[in-house]
């Protein structure tokens, strides 16, 4: 079933639900191309849905939920974000927007060191090094940032050198990115700020779902777990934590859909709300899962139970776009300012 753009976003839920759910098959080709996910806010001319960025976030949750390692946030997210945002050529623009679309994988890769770009004739080279790249190892396109300007490099490019990361999470790759003379395309002048925004929104709604599926992974268990004779669900002190798990739950998803429809509606107040939804989803998922794995009490801590993953995950998403002090200072930044920068 492939996604259109006026599609309900509770049937969008289902299918991409179903799809991340069905075990063997869950492939980013598929994924991509059958259910159309991979540019769902790209207009259809350009290869997209043509759909909004509440279906962006709605996709977010499930990618959350599941725990998926699809290339979804690398590529759906990031590199779009990038092609959306990025003044330059408009043929090239599209025709990349049309390769996302088709299922190629694509990332961003804007931290650590200054990377250089020098004219080499008609084209450019860049040197430098770039790190916590997502899914930097294995992308085939990547978006270099550098000056002032964003560049785009092959996968293959002579001179690239990319060594996959010892992470926290184990859900999500990241890599560092090596460039020596590596050969690029001006792609045209960066705007890293509208790029990061989006990111934040779409991992908010990522942290929420996280938070959700933790949550319902430790109800089904207190409804199983049985001591002195009956479940522990039962017990008063076991009910008050998952209470409270839930009312962290819900107040991630209202901050989540918040940023997703300004992000849709009022782009121009986005970096509010992304900042206030990465600190208030990333708290709650943080919290969660660590309650999820108290809970589950001595199963919680093991290998073969996934409590261990939504640890992992949410910790790794608190700081990926930054950290809670940033999000602080963003928020104060635009609040003493009227709302914009």
């Amino acid at each position: 079933m492939r996604i259109t753009p006026d599609q309900d976003a509770e049937a969008l839920r289902e299918v991409v639900r179903d799809f991340l759910g069905s075990g063997e098959g869950v492939t980013w080709q598929r994924f991509a191309v059958e259910l159309g996910v991979a540019a769902l806010d790209v207009p259809e001319d350009c290869g997209g849905a043509g759909a909004s960025f509440r279906e962006v976030g709605v996709v977010a949750e499930e990618i959350g939920r599941a725990l998926s390692e699809l290339p979804w946030l690398s590529s759906s997210i990031l590199a779009t974000g990038v092609l959306l945002h990025t003044k330059g050529s408009e043929a090239l623009r599209a025709e990349l927007l049309g390769e996302l679309a088709a299922g190629r994988v694509a990332t961003l890769a804007y931290q650590g060191s200054e990377v250089d770009a020098r004219r080499d004739g008609d084209a450019w080279r860049l040197t430098g090094t770039r790190t916590l790249v997502v899914d930097g190892a294995s992308a085939e396109l990547l978006f270099v940032a550098a000056g002032a300007g964003m560049f785009v490099v092959e996968g293959d490019a002579e001179g690239l050198t990319r060594t996959r990361t010892r992470a926290m999470d184990l859900t999500r790759e990241l890599a560092s990115v090596t460039l020596d003379g590596t050969p690029a395309v001006r792609l045209g002048e960066a705007a890293l700020g509208p790029v990061l925004d989006r990111a934040r929104a779409a991992l908010a709604c990522e942290q929420a779902g996280g938070a959700a599926a933790a949550l319902e992974m430790t109800v089904d268990y207190v409804k199983q777990r049985v001591q002195f004779g009956r479940p522990i669900a039962t017990f008063q002190a076991v009910k008050h934590r998952c209470a409270d798990m839930l009312g962290a739950v819900e107040a991630a998803r209202s901050a989540s859909l918040w940023a997703a429809a300004v992000a849709a509606d009022e782009p121009a107040e986005l970096p509010t709300a992304a900042a206030a939804a990465a600190i208030a989803c990333g708290d709650a998922y943080s919290w969660v899962a660590s309650e999820t794995v108290q809970l589950h009490g001595g199963i919680g801590f093991t290998w073969e139970h996934s409590a261990h993953l939504h640890v992992r995950r949410a910790a790794t998403n608190a700081v990926l776009f930054g950290d809670r002090g940033e999000h602080v200072e963003t928020l104060a930044k635009h609040q003493l300012v009227g709302g914009h920068a």
